[in-house]
């Protein structure tokens, strides 16, 4: 066989392939959304991003993963901390959550309260500075900073997660929403501060510590405006959403694996990567 035969059925193949494909693609687009119409938000996780700490249990389980690095709790899948992830923030809410003692219950919150809730009466523990109810249950309820984000893909697809601040990811979240807020732009009336899911931010994970203990902390960037509209209206769909309440998070205690519930700690322990206040 001529080389310039060899060569006219290796590209009659190639565009027989590309032309499969477009019409594979064009029957998913007219078959858009068929078997996903009786499914709600109750069906649905939304998930975590979350930082490995030196207690979690996936330490035990994959072999590529290091602590400080970012899990997305649903899909599994690993950034490096390092690199980081490119978010788009859409909502804001601040949560009381009521937990039951290190491993113990279910690793669900026993209750969850907005801030304008009437909640049971606590007092700080000086060992740990958490929030323990006076009825001497061990019990205790956290401040929780809840970022609702749009994940912004390196292929340039994007989806929905939730990053979860507490402790002393408190402070992060105060200077995250102070970058928010301190935007400006100069529109066709003067400068203006542009809705919170206009830009997109690096989110990226650095090791912290102090007496108590270390651990890694979020550190965030400003990546810049988003120029995508497509991006851009699906940002502001799911703050609608979330205003709406359309969203369900379906919380997880951080201290609900394994490797926790097998030895309770005491609430004056001293453990790295628990992350004081």
């Amino acid at each position: 066989m001529s080389d310039d035969r060899r060569q006219n059925l290796l590209d009659n193949a190639v565009q027989q392939k590309d032309e499969n494909n477009l019409t594979v693609m064009t029957m998913f687009e007219q078959d858009a959304s068929v078997g996903l119409t009786n499914i709600d938000t109750e069906d649905l996780a939304l998930p975590f991003l979350k930082i490995v700490s030196g207690l979690d249990p996936i330490l035990d389980e994959r072999e590529d993963v290091r602590k400080g690095d970012i899990l997305n709790s649903v899909t599994g899948d690993i950034i490096k901390g390092k690199d980081g992830i490119v978010v788009v923030p859409c909502a804001y809410q601040r949560k009381f959550i009521q937990w039951a003692p290190r491993g113990q219950g279910t690793g669900a919150p026993v209750n969850v309260f907005d801030p304008n809730d009437k909640m049971p009466e606590t007092k700080r523990d000086e060992n740990d500075n958490r929030e323990y109810l006076t009825d001497g249950s061990g019990e205790y309820i956290e401040l929780t900073a809840h970022w609702y984000v749009k994940v912004v893909n390196k292929d340039g697809t994007f989806t929905d997660a939730l990053i979860a601040m507490k402790m002393s990811q408190l402070k992060k979240s105060k200077k995250w929403m102070s970058m928010i807020m301190s935007r400006q732009m100069n529109g066709s009336n003067g400068p203006f501060v542009p809705p919170m899911f206009s830009h997109m931010y690096r989110l990226k994970t650095v090791g912290e510590e102090n007496s108590k203990g270390s651990w890694h902390g979020w550190e965030m960037s400003v990546e810049g405006p988003i120029q995508d509209a497509t991006l851009y209206s699906s940002s502001k769909m799911f703050n609608k959403s979330i205003e709406k309440g359309e969203v369900t998070v379906k919380h997880e205690s951080e201290d609900a694996g394994p490797a926790q519930k097998s030895a309770p700690a005491k609430k004056n322990d001293k453990l790295n990567d628990e992350i004081p206040f």
